[in-house]
């Protein structure tokens, strides 16, 4: 039997597979026809619906596809200036955008970190896009970027300029931006009565010790000097982006998200920032897939005391939990005791390092053995009915 699309209505007595992505291994859409495989081989009189969830992250936009909105392919530059093909999501006139598909780690080249000059400029091609096709709601996820360069990229890819000292456009990356000497916003389109949403987490400031630059740049392969460039960079950024757009936004909580991205954000674009994976699972209506399930099977790659701070894992739980479903959890490591685990609404947790306990072997074989742990699911928690 295969599994219902998740636009549907849910069958009665069916088991919901939510699993977030297993980082470096799977994705959220991957890993859920993983355990839709194996159910179906132990359990093929269940009725299944696949519902991978994100947190604002990479994966986002692929799990709103798969919850029924519309895939909407555009070529973009990618953060080194290369043409890249990048995805964004329709459902009416709401619109999802991820900052991972057109200006992420995974599009860097041979997988090179650009800490210098790495640019969000596919991001704002992508927005730009999402109005010309009518989107009055954008939520963007910001998680995955490649580029500390404050979200000036973003801006130019929705039509701006960034002018250095004798009018000439600066190269792309948040290094150039120590030369910015002004900025011409007459291409940006209205973005009047257009709401825009940042899925993420609130991070720091822009600036300073806890700014992106210091806690971004060396995730994007920046040393202690390039951080110094960087900081400068934004610095100077801030200064004329604020002028220009007459806000102040470089100390608000969120501005240094993903390199500086969501201070363009807020500044440009007068941006909300809601709690990455809450704001996920209400768009992918995961609450209404929970009713009547008679399982929910969330997960990812490592279940540990960092998921208690609101990874879709565990809103999965709390949301399936007010639906009145149980809800157990599936990963490739398990940290965390029987009463975390009852507080965080999961009765029970499955761990793949519990049948390989070689990291290098689990990765490669991720898939398979969540197949394989779902024979154990089935036994447990999905008795045969004579």
């Amino acid at each position: 039997m295969s599994a219902d699309s998740p636009s549907r209505p849910s069958p009665p007595g069916h088991v919901l597979l939510a699993p977030d992505r297993f980082q470096g291994a799977l994705t959220a859409a991957r890993a859920a026809r993983h355990l839709a495989t194996g159910l179906r081989r132990a359990r093929p009189e269940v009725p299944l619906v696949e519902l991978p969830v994100a947190d604002g992250g990479e994966g986002t936009v692929e799990a709103v596809v798969a919850a029924g909105w519309r895939r909407v392919e555009v070529e973009v530059c990618g953060p080194t200036g290369r043409p890249v093909t990048a995805r964004l999501a329709l459902d009416g006139r709401s619109a999802v955008v991820e900052l991972a598909e057109a200006s992420g780690m995974r599009r860097l080249p041979g997988g090179k970190p650009r800490p210098l000059t790495a640019s969000s400029l596919g991001t704002g091609q992508l927005i730009a896009h999402a109005v010309r096709l009518g989107a009055r709601r954008i939520v963007l996820g910001l998680g995955g970027g490649a580029c500390t360069d404050g979200g000036a990229g973003l801006v130019q890819g929705l039509g701006g300029r960034l002018l250095d000292a004798l009018g000439k456009d600066l190269p792309p990356g948040g290094a150039a931006l120590r030369s910015l000497h002004a900025l011409d916003l007459r291409g940006l389109p209205d973005m009047s009565g257009i709401e825009v949403v940042v899925a993420g987490d609130s991070a720091g400031p822009l600036l300073g010790r806890t700014g992106a630059a210091a806690v971004d740049g060396p995730r994007r392969g920046a040393g202690r000097d390039e951080v110094r460039v960087l900081d400068a960079g934004l610095r100077r950024w801030a200064d004329l982006a604020e002028a220009a757009a007459r806000r102040a936004a470089r100390d608000l909580p969120g501005a240094g998200t993903s390199g500086g991205v969501g201070f363009a954000a807020l500044t440009f674009l007068g941006a909300t920032i809601e709690p990455g994976a809450a704001l996920l699972l209400d768009l992918l209506g995961l609450a209404e897939k929970a009713r009547g399930a008679r399982l929910v099977v969330t997960g990812e790659g490592v279940l540990d005391t960092r998921s208690l701070r609101g990874t879709p894992p565990i809103g999965v739980a709390r949301a399936a939990a007010r639906a009145g479903a149980p809800v157990i959890a599936v990963a490739g490591r398990r940290g965390l005791t029987g009463e975390q685990l009852r507080k965080a609404r999961i009765q029970a947790a499955y761990a793949l390092a519990d049948i390989e306990p070689d990291d290098e072997r689990r990765a490669r074989r991720t898939g398979p053995l969540l197949e394989q742990l779902t024979v154990a699911i089935a036994d447990e928690w999905l008795p045969a009915r004579p």
